[in-house]
């Protein structure tokens, strides 16, 4: 059945794994760019990049309710298991199979804090394998890092990279981003939410287009792609 994608808006994105549903990083109920209702989705798993509240608004609520394994970081997952959810724990460099999609959390450069200020752990991205060998990354929120080839390293067919600014890479580093990393698709997220990461996407998807080898992938909120 292959992966299909939708875009939430902002960082959010629901993948559908061989039919399986999966949640990334739920802000859904504040998010200004979406009418999603929280109570349509039914994740079996529901990825989270980091702790900052556009990222995990919605998280208690929609995995205690569809009853979905919260995969993050120790610290997220903690605290997760901590609600009474289910919660799997990974860190930086680790890395597993979830029979449907096998995830690997990478290495991220922003911060990482609860809504309260509690420690949130270390930010990170994911790189996602299909059962067909499709290798999907998301980086989450992060400035640009040099590291970001070796991730690429074995072809990467879709890369997800903020391109907002402010609080994270803007346009300029998510195209050196897309020409480190060396994606089929590059699709450009965490951006024109609010003000403050306000940018032109298709200025972007142009210098994409003629800068790298990359096909930029410019989603509305709510559309889909499958691969």
């Amino acid at each position: 059945m292959g992966v299909s994608f939708t875009w939430i808006g902002h960082g959010t994105f629901v993948f559908h794994f061989d039919g399986h549903e999966t949640l990334l990083d739920p802000f859904i109920s504040d998010n200004p760019v979406t009418d999603v209702d929280p109570d349509s989705l039914n994740p079996e798993l529901i990825f989270v990049t980091h702790a900052h509240s556009d990222h995990v608004a919605d998280l208690e609520v929609v995995a205690a309710r569809s009853g979905a394994t919260v995969v993050a970081n120790v610290e997220i997952a903690t605290w997760a298991g901590g609600k009474g959810l289910n919660a799997h724990p990974l860190n930086s460099g680790g890395g597993r199979d979830f029979g449907f999609v096998h995830a690997r959390q990478t290495i991220a450069f922003h911060s990482s804090s609860f809504p309260d200020g509690s420690y949130g752990g270390n930010p990170n991205g994911f790189v996602f394998t299909t059962t067909a060998g499709q290798r999907l990354y998301v980086a989450g929120d992060t400035a640009l890092f040099s590291d970001m080839q070796l991730i690429g390293r074995g072809g990467l067919d879709v890369a997800f990279l903020p391109i907002g600014d402010n609080f994270t890479m803007g346009p300029d580093d998510a195209v050196a981003a897309a020409q480190l990393l060396k994606p089929r698709l590059v699709v450009p997220m965490h951006y024109n939410t609010f003000d403050l990461v306000a940018v032109d996407v298709d200025a972007w998807a142009e210098r994409v287009r003629g800068e790298t080898d990359s096909e930029p992938l410019v989603l509305q909120p709510g559309e889909s792609h499958s691969l």
